[in-house]
């Protein structure tokens, strides 16, 4: 392919840990760009597989692949060593175990350029819907689109996250954008070192996303996600991890002073996802969850809590109880109507028989958490208020 251009668009970095079996496709997908001057910073972190052997067979087919070899550090150390030498324009995130489309760099520096060439300046961030793979290697392996595939609509772009707070509401997706290099350093924005995966997307989300001046979407799909393999980190979430993580975020807000009720809301339902994903299993009988609901649910402003009706009214009523603040009534029909929106959404974008199936998942998962979150067996007499 040649050597690497001196005037690098697009670094693109795999943190690579033990993924010898999707690591080829990953790489002959990042390869496909060919119109941005692009490099491939892998590096290895570790690996006690076959993982190295396969990305010096790519070196020394491809001079845009560099390879830096690391003792085991976790994600967070192996992105930001990649950060670290990174030389583009911009930088781009590819999780090993995953794929892009062809084109998808060279497609997303493109249009960086086009709201340059208006004037703008190069945007903070450039962001793409993606692909979710539903049900990975299995017979019922399924290509859908992403929960916010053509919910994200600004009234101009490029934009600020106050203009879209919905960026923020679902999966971090951190993978499927564009950040320019010169706002990561100018902002300090790092990733949160721990050992392994460690959920550290999340608090890297909230920075970006937070301080970006610009942004430019495109509902166009590059990035290809494998959901939930067998060993990922979220199929191997603790509930404890979920709760930190929330509250990460929560504090980037808190120091970056955004107070934006939109913002903050977006954070919110994040929050009651991972609350009611512990109750479903039974957190609320586990003496240290149920202080960390009381926890995130004493962080989020009573007027937020009211004014979300994608969550039901159970499970608003135990924020309430959690933290000992009087809670009105709470009327169920604007949570239904929220539920039949969301079920034409998904006929929409994914087809009737997903809908049909996500629907059925969602209804007995939401059955038991109602259940287990009926607030007169959970009040929070027997913790302090405030925790």
């Amino acid at each position: 392919m040649g050597e690497v251009a001196k005037s690098v668009d697009v670094s693109v970095v795999l943190p690579c840990y033990n993924v010898e079996t999707y690591l080829d496709q990953a790489l002959c997908s990042v390869e496909k760009n060919t119109l941005a001057h692009v490099e491939i910073i892998c590096v290895n972190d570790g690996s006690t597989d076959g993982t190295l052997a396969i990305l010096r067979r790519h070196a020394s087919s491809d001079a845009r692949v560099r390879i830096i070899d690391k003792a085991n550090g976790g994600y967070g150390a192996a992105v930001n060593r990649g950060f670290d030498e990174a030389r583009g324009t911009y930088v781009a995130i590819l999780e090993p175990d995953d794929w892009v489309e062809a084109h998808m760099y060279d497609d997303l520096l493109t249009l960086a350029r086009r709201y340059e060439a208006k004037g703008f300046g190069y945007p903070d961030i450039v962001k793409s819907s993606y692909w979710r793979i539903w049900m990975p290697g299995t017979a019922q392996q399924h290509r859908l689109h992403c929960s916010y595939f053509k919910r994200i609509r600004p009234n101009h772009q490029p934009f600020a996250l106050i203009d879209c707070p919905r960026l923020i509401q679902h999966h971090p997706s951190i993978w499927s954008a564009l950040y320019r290099r010169d706002f990561l350093r100018e902002r300090k924005i790092r990733f949160k070192e721990v050992p392994g995966a460690g959920w550290v997307d999340n608090p890297f989300l909230i920075e970006t996303m937070c301080q970006a001046k610009t942004i430019v979407y495109t509902d166009t799909p590059y990035y290809n996600y494998r959901e939930d393999l067998p060993g990922s980190s979220s199929a191997m979430r603790s509930l404890d991890l979920s709760f930190e993580r929330w509250n990460d975020m929560c504090d980037v807000m808190d120091r970056l002073d955004i107070h934006d009720h939109g913002i903050r809301r977006a954070l919110d339902t994040i929050g009651f996802r991972y609350v009611g994903e512990a109750i479903g299993r039974g957190g609320l009988d586990d003496a240290e969850l149920k202080a960390g609901m009381q926890r995130i649910f004493s962080r989020m402003g009573t007027d937020d809590i009211l004014s979300l009706t994608n969550v039901s009214p159970q499970l608003r009523q135990l924020a309430f109880a959690l933290t000992d603040r009087a809670c009105p009534q709470l009327s169920g029909c604007e949570y239904f109507k929220a539920l039949v929106k969301e079920f034409f959404y998904s006929i929409r974008v994914n087809g009737i028989g997903f809908a049909l199936a996500r629907t059925n998942v969602y209804r007995q998962r939401r059955q038991q958490q109602d259940a287990n979150a009926d607030p007169s067996k959970h009040h929070s007499t027997d913790m302090p208020a405030g925790m």
